[in-house]
């Protein structure tokens, strides 16, 4: 029941300006954790033997090791992110995820660059992509405000299906295809809006840096995604 008063401690129940504050620090760390992933990932794809680093995190039961520890640090990096103690964890929380996203990336984008023709061009176009897409799920977010916090429990269902789909093809040696990038793309999209409308809603005011970590990875999947397919429709020409 509605009983007209709003939540002080969420940013929907703030002043504006705190509301407006809140939106633009997230978005202020969201920008800063995308060019701090940019210049890693270029750091990172530069190393001497990245060749064989890519070969030992996608080899045999590689990358369920991988994506095993990429899940735990995120869990962390997520707590640490929220922290109410420290400003400063909060940051550590945010920049430990960048460089895992950064590090789990590796062999997909080492994949577009040296075997996919015009794998450079193929990424650039990933990026705008799902820039496009990201522009026009968070106007739909901010001009509907509506609160799409119910797809929590839809998202949290797909994911788990999604993990292990994932884990039973490195098992067993199956790929996953088309379809399935496509509808990662699209859980990956529904995340973010999500996401999105939880910094409208629901977060505390003083919780920006825990609001772009979330925010970002929905991005991060989204644009993985995007280079699946691209590079899966590549092999069709």
């Amino acid at each position: 029941m509605n009983t007209g008063y709003a939540n002080p401690y969420v940013v929907a129940g703030a002043e504006p300006s705190v509301r407006a504050q809140f939106i633009k620090q997230t978005y202020f760390h969201l920008a800063g954790a995308i060019a701090a992933f940019i210049v890693l990932e270029s750091l990172l794809l530069q190393l001497p033997g990245i060749e064989s680093m890519v070969i030992k995190m996608t080899g045999g039961m590689g990358w369920l090791v991988v994506l095993g520890l990429f899940m735990a640090v995120s869990f962390i990096a997520d707590k640490w992110a929220r922290s109410d103690s420290s400003r400063t964890m909060q940051y550590v929380g945010l920049g430990i995820f960048t460089l895992a996203e950064a590090i789990i990336f590796l062999p997909i984008l080492y994949l577009a660059l040296n075997f996919v023709p015009e794998g450079s061009q193929l990424i650039a176009k990933a990026g705008l992509i799902t820039a496009v897409l990201v522009a026009g799920i968070t106007m739909t977010a901010f001009v509907t405000n509506k609160d799409f916090s119910f797809l929590g429990s839809i998202l949290t269902i797909g994911f788990f299906v999604a993990l292990g789909i994932i884990v039973a093809s490195i098992i067993f040696g199956f790929g996953l295809g088309l379809i399935f990038s496509g509808a990662m793309a699209i859980l990956a999209s529904v995340s973010i809006l999500h996401s999105t409308s939880n910094i409208i809603h629901h977060y505390p005011p003083d919780k920006h840096v825990a609001a772009s970590l979330h925010l970002f990875a929905g991005i991060a999947l989204l644009f993985w995604y995007i280079i699946q397919i691209l590079i899966a429709l590549s092999g069709r020409d």
